[in-house]
């Protein structure tokens, strides 16, 4: 199977390491949740994942929770709801909308809020290791001390500022040495919540909880690093930023991958913007299945737009799928669905391109029922397409998530 790798923007075949591919993908900012956008992120790396496991590799995945936040934070005084509570609020609301398109459950689901010890670790060593600096109770990371800073955006020294200041950054803070540098602990502001450090009272920055929370449940150097494209700059480059010094010669990640934006009405879909298109609402009109297959039939790196009478379609197809695994099956001579199984596999082994495997589907059900109506035997067919549409959350003939992925989130709730 080959995979697109961000930071060396080609493809490339992946390759076991200790018969086991380790995985994390940046998870939800809990205050505003399941939108198309993030379904598509998500429903990708399920599919991945999904793939992998039919072909008999192990995965071992993480996907975590910011649970504190600028935008919780701010979204809490806004509501005067407890900023904890809001977030485990929207947090079991997306894991409802999870459980409802059947995506497997991580192995971990850790909150930023968990792992503070393991991140003020992080930190004294980056402090003793001369790229971090402390000032007025907050710590900073020092770009200027890292030379490969940019090495997977492939940004340009004199577009790095405003990406960043658009996506989180405080240029004007007067504690940092330069407008780039990012902050690794916040010191408190009056009526935040805060945890002691050795630099006073305050809470981690963003980029640190992540590369924290991989290495501590997946390791030294993770195989597949994921998360939406915007999360490119500055996140994952400050992720990389933090991680390698605290490595050594070890890459922190092999595999970085990107899924890309999703649009509405000519613009992306973005919280700030307020142009969302909610999963659970789609819901009361679409089965998951129609949404599973819309989202699967773009591929993970190519932008694109939600449209509904597009999805519309995505219904006949969900239901002409259901239909070919439930016709009554021939005695004739026997449909042999090796063409349509070969065009799957040869689709998404090639870079995840689900849109391919979303044909074959389509082949492989147009088939059976063709088949079945001349009284051929399709009983293979009919197996071969639960097996390969599971890829996709489909549980055909049963409609209905499947029992360890309702346990798995269940279990993650608080």
């Amino acid at each position: 199977m080959k995979l697109y790798n961000s930071i060396t923007q080609t493809t490339e075949e992946i390759s076991l390491r200790d018969s086991e591919i380790t995985l994390y993908v940046c998870g939800i900012t809990p205050y505003d949740t399941t939108h198309v956008g993030h379904a598509f992120t998500y429903t990708a790396y399920d599919q991945l994942i999904r793939y992998l496991e039919l072909k008999g590799t192990v995965v071992r995945y993480t996907q975590n929770v910011t649970d504190i936040d600028d935008d919780i934070l701010k979204r809490a005084k806004e509501t005067g709801e407890d900023w904890r509570e809001l977030g485990n609020r929207w947090t079991d609301h997306y894991i409802e909308d999870m459980i409802a398109l059947n995506v497997r459950p991580p192995d971990y689901f850790p909150h930023a809020t968990d792992v503070i010890a393991e991140i003020i670790h992080s930190v004294e060593n980056l402090i003793r290791l001369g790229v971090a600096y402390v000032k007025n109770g907050s710590v900073y990371y020092e770009v200027g001390r890292y030379p490969e800073f940019g090495q997977l955006s492939h940004l340009p020294h004199s577009e790095m500022l405003p990406v960043a200041n658009e996506r989180g950054n405080h240029p004007e803070d007067p504690n940092k040495r330069d407008p780039l540098d990012f902050v690794l602990w916040q010191a408190q502001v009056p009526g935040e919540p805060a945890w002691e450090s050795p630099w006073g009272p305050g809470r981690p920055g963003w980029h640190i909880e992540c590369s924290t929370m991989a290495t501590k449940y997946l390791g030294k150097t993770v195989d597949i690093h994921g998360g939406g494209l915007d999360l490119s700059f500055p996140h994952h480059e400050c992720e990389i930023a933090q991680a390698q010094p605290l490595l050594g010669r070890e890459p922190y990640v092999r595999f970085w991958m990107h899924t890309a934006m999703v649009g509405y009405q000519g613009e992306k879909m973005s919280k700030s913007l307020g142009n969302l298109v909610m999963v659970d609402k789609l819901l009361d009109t679409y089965s998951p299945g129609a949404l599973r297959l819309y989202l699967g039939s773009h591929h993970y790196r190519e932008a694109w737009s939600y449209s509904e009478n597009d999805l519309k379609k995505f219904q006949e197809l969900a239901d002409s799928l259901s239909l070919a695994v439930r016709v009554k099956s021939g005695k004739e001579v026997s449909f042999n669905p090796t063409v349509y199984v070969s065009e799957f596999s040869d689709s998404i082994e090639n870079d995840l391109g689900t849109p391919g495997a979303v044909d074959a589907l389509q082949g492989l059900a147009h088939g059976i029922l063709e088949a079945a109506n001349n009284r051929g035997d399709v009983k293979e067919a009919q197996e071969m397409l639960r097996k390969y549409s599971l890829v996709f959350g489909l549980t055909l003939g049963s409609d209905t998530p499947e029992d360890r992925v309702v346990k798995g989130w269940n279990s993650k709730k608080r």
